[in-house]
């Protein structure tokens, strides 16, 4: 371990993220009962210009009326480079005091960009007195976040996630897809010749590297890494594939855009009963090795050793959280 040690971000259960328009009052008293872990109300790209004032009003409302202690809430600002922004972040939390967890900021390009969010939030909850803390939830969805990544995902204390904004992400780097997620028949390999004479053509992942950059950069800050939207809301098989992709990279949650995804996502998100079971044996059989003095144990076959304690706990430790939630 490096003389360096990474301070996590408050544990917060994050497998599924819902994304609630500011401007649907429907929407958001549903959303207090859903069964998201965490709710975004979202006054920018969901929410025309014309809207965005009755939305803060309306998201105000909605905290200070509906019960949200079931879950985590979230307030997705305007970007920093609308005359949006200011009034989302002095009207909600000067109109609903203690009552949001995080800030959502969209469209992340600089260090500095996170600096002035603070610096904002931090007078506020000075001038209306409430002690709660709020954290922060970055979307890196430009090539100009993601170039200065390791710089924003260390800006601030408050920094708690990173989220992969798809959409955004590919119209900056100028992607040739016009899908929110998902794969590209165009993205692939041809093998080469086989056997019987044939070619055989395997699709990739063309959002690998980014969501794999965005997990780096989270982890290596202590923060939690969330993937972004899947458009396509009636192929759920193609959002649990998209979501077990982001699992294996070390993506702890993703983001639904309509509340049937959010079941998916709190599916594939979940530790499976034998994997915690597995885990859990783990760290039994190292316990045991180590009052007999062991470092490095098998178990079923399989070597296990301090690194596996840590992987182990992980499980363990989610499970726990999905449990007490």
């Amino acid at each position: 371990m490096s003389f360096t040690l990474v301070t996590p971000a408050p544990a917060r259960l994050n497998r599924s993220e819902q994304a609630v328009p500011g401007s649907n009052t429907k929407f958001l008293q549903k959303a207090a009962t859903g069964d998201a872990d965490v709710v975004f109300l979202d006054l920018e790209d969901a929410v025309a210009p014309s809207e965005k004032e009755a939305a803060r009003r309306n998201i105000i409302t909605a905290l200070n009326e509906y019960d949200w202690s079931s879950k985590t809430v979230s307030l997705r600002i305007n970007g920093l480079d609308t005359h949006y922004m200011y009034r989302d972040i002095i009207e909600v939390l000067e109109g609903a005091p203690g009552k949001l967890d995080l800030i959502m900021i969209p469209k992340v390009g600089t260090a500095a960009d996170v600096y002035a969010v603070d610096m904002l939030v931090t007078q506020v909850e000075a001038a209306t007195g409430v002690s709660k803390r709020i954290g922060f939830e970055l979307i890196i969805e430009t090539a100009l976040g993601m170039a200065n990544i390791d710089a924003i995902a260390a800006a601030s204390p408050r920094n708690e996630s990173l989220h992969f904004g798809v959409a955004d992400y590919a119209a900056s780097t100028k992607a040739r897809t016009t899908s929110i997620g998902g794969p590209n028949a165009d993205y692939g390999v041809l093998t080469d010749v086989l056997a019987d004479g044939s070619r055989a053509y395997h699709w990739g992942d063309m959002w690998h590297y980014a969501i794999a950059r965005m997990v780096v950069a989270a982890r290596a800050h202590g923060l939690r890494a969330i993937d972004g939207p899947f458009g396509d809301i009636k192929d759920g098989e193609g959002y649990k594939a998209q979501a077990r992709r982001a699992a294996v990279l070390g993506c702890e949650g993703k983001w639904a855009i309509h509340p049937s995804q959010t079941t998916l996502a709190n599916e594939v998100f979940t530790p499976s009963e034998a994997e915690v079971a597995q885990a859990q044996a783990i760290l039994d059989a190292m316990t045991q090795a180590k009052a007999e003095g062991k470092g490095a144990v098998t178990l079923n076959g399989r070597l296990i050793d301090i690194a596996s304690i840590k992987q182990a706990e992980v499980l363990v430790d989610m499970a726990r959280q999905i449990h007490g939630h």
